[in-house]
């Protein structure tokens, strides 16, 4: 599955964690399609790697960070329900919508991640 809205950078640290920063900003009309891109991601994550989400740090294989914001940096709601695999995303009332998702995992989710979402590094 391509992403048309989540355009990816990557690092990694000294451990082998790889790390996907993304930004995208949007006008209303296409929040819903951005957050069902979002949606995807932390779904396959939620699914394909179950009950392994948490710090990197602890020995989990995951872990995600999402946030949003309007046009004059007040924050919006941005939430990943992972029981009901939903995301909630609130859209800007007036302008664009910028959320921020930062995905880190293990090698082994990073190898899945790459090829799930044809992602390069």
């Amino acid at each position: 599955m391509a992403l048309d809205y989540l355009e990816f950078d990557y690092s990694e640290d000294e451990e082998g964690t790889g790390t996907w920063d993304a930004m995208a900003s949007v006008k209303a009309e296409r929040v819903p399609a951005l957050a069902a891109e979002i949606e995807a991601v932390l779904r396959w994550a939620s699914h394909k790697f179950v009950g392994r989400q948490g710090s990197i740090e602890e020995g989990f294989d995951w872990d995600y960070d999402l946030q949003a914001q309007d046009d004059e940096g007040e924050p919006l709601d941005a939430r990943f329900d992972k029981a009901q695999s939903k995301l909630t995303l609130q859209a800007s009332a007036t302008g664009r919508t910028t959320v921020n998702l930062a995905v880190s995992g293990s090698v082994h989710f990073a190898d899945a991640l790459r090829e799930r979402f044809e992602l390069e590094d």
